[in-house]
């Protein structure tokens, strides 16, 4: 599917170069002289390297379209993160730097959403929040306000992250896995 160069948007996956890129910042630029272009940062979706490019709005990139699927998180196998496929039931093994620090959130059973370009997996996303369980958080301060600042803690996975200081351990909360924040405290 072709598209403009400046009608790009974040998120979008392109080919560029016989190679294949996701837009992850984008600003237009009208320079005094000349036309107007879009600047656009592009990550390579197989190795993640950077890369910043101009397209003028006479200029076409051809953007790709990816399958999407919900695969479920089966296990973890060394280096690999083992998922099943929905209808064919087929398990797909893949890297576990392709989903990076967010894999420390994988549960078992769990559905993520993997992208795949012509059969080949190239990333993973995973739901928005997942409820874990904290093992370890600091006691709270004797006369520290409860507007002052969060306190640390350690969830179940081993992840630390900052959480409210009514938060104790074995408190189950909602947590999102992009940037470990804390969402709010798990109900039931």
């Amino acid at each position: 599917m072709k598209l403009n160069g400046n009608a790009v948007k974040p998120g979008n996956v392109i080919e560029h170069n016989g190679r294949l890129w996701a837009a992850v910042k984008i600003s237009h630029v009208k320079p005094g002289k000349g036309g107007a272009f879009a600047q656009i940062e592009l990550r390579d979706i197989r190795d993640g390297t950077k890369l910043n490019e101009r397209f003028r709005s006479s200029e076409t990139v051809e953007r790709v379209i990816l399958d999407e699927i919900g695969c479920t998180f089966l296990y973890e196998d060394g280096d690999n993160l083992v998922f099943m496929h929905p209808e064919t039931f087929e398990q797909i093994s893949i890297p576990a730097d392709m989903v990076g620090e967010r894999a420390a959130f994988l549960q078992d059973g769990m559905t993520v959403t993997m992208s795949s370009h012509e059969g080949e997996p190239i990333s993973v996303e995973l739901p928005d929040t997942v409820v874990m369980e904290v093992v370890e958080a600091d006691a709270v301060v004797k006369g520290q306000t409860a507007s002052s600042s969060y306190k640390p803690a350690v969830l179940e996975n081993g992840v630390r992250v900052m959480v409210p200081p009514h938060i104790e351990t074995g408190t189950r909360i909602v947590v999102r896995p992009e940037d470990n924040s804390y969402v709010e405290r798990a109900k039931g």
